[in-house]
C-alpha cells in the first residue's frame, strides 16, 4: 500500500482539530502523557492529558494557533498551540499574563468587546518569551 501525505490546509476544521490532537498527544507521550480526546468541552478541555506518575492530569484547550480568551481564565487550563511547526503547552493564565506583557492585545476591540484573541504569527518578542513553554 502506498501512503500520500496530506496538505493541512486541504483539511476541514474538525480534520484540522483531529490532526491536531493526533500531532500533541504524540508529542506529550514523549513526556510520559497519555492523552484522551473528549467528545466536548468539559470545562473548556478539548482533552486530558494524565501523566505515567499517577500525579498529574492537565486539561488542555487545543487550538491550531496562538489563542488567549476571557472564558478561559481561571479554569486552570493550558493550551496548546503550534507556532512554526512547534508545539507549546502553557497554562492559560501564564499565556494571558507573557502575551499582555508583550503586546497591546489587551486594548484590542477583539479582546475588550469579543473576549479573545489569536495570532497565527505572533511576533518574535512573544515566541521568545514563550521559549520555556516549547516541546521538543
Amino acid at each position: 500500500m502506498k501512503l500520500t501525505r496530506i496538505n493541512y490546509n486541504d483539511l476541514n476544521a474538525k480534520q484540522k482539530e483531529v490532526y491536531n490532537f493526533q500531532k500533541i498527544a504524540s508529542i506529550l507521550a514523549d513526556y510520559g502523557f497519555n492523552s484522551i480526546k473528549l467528545a466536548d468541552d468539559w470545562q473548556g478541555a478539548d482533552f486530558l492529558a494524565y501523566h505515567k506518575d499517577g500525579e498529574r492530569t492537565l486539561k488542555v484547550q487545543l487550538k491550531g494557533r496562538l489563542t488567549v480568551a476571557k472564558k478561559y481564565r481561571g479554569k486552570d487550563l493550558y493550551m496548546a498551540f503550534p507556532i512554526d511547526g512547534d508545539w507549546y503547552l502553557i497554562p492559560h493564565d501564564d499565556l494571558l499574563e507573557i502575551v499582555f506583557a508583550k503586546t497591546k492585545w489587551a486594548q484590542t476591540e477583539s479582546w475588550t468587546a469579543g473576549g479573545v484573541y489569536s495570532a497565527s504569527r505572533p511576533s518574535k518578542e512573544v515566541v521568545e518569551a514563550l521559549s520555556a513553554f516549547k516541546l521538543s
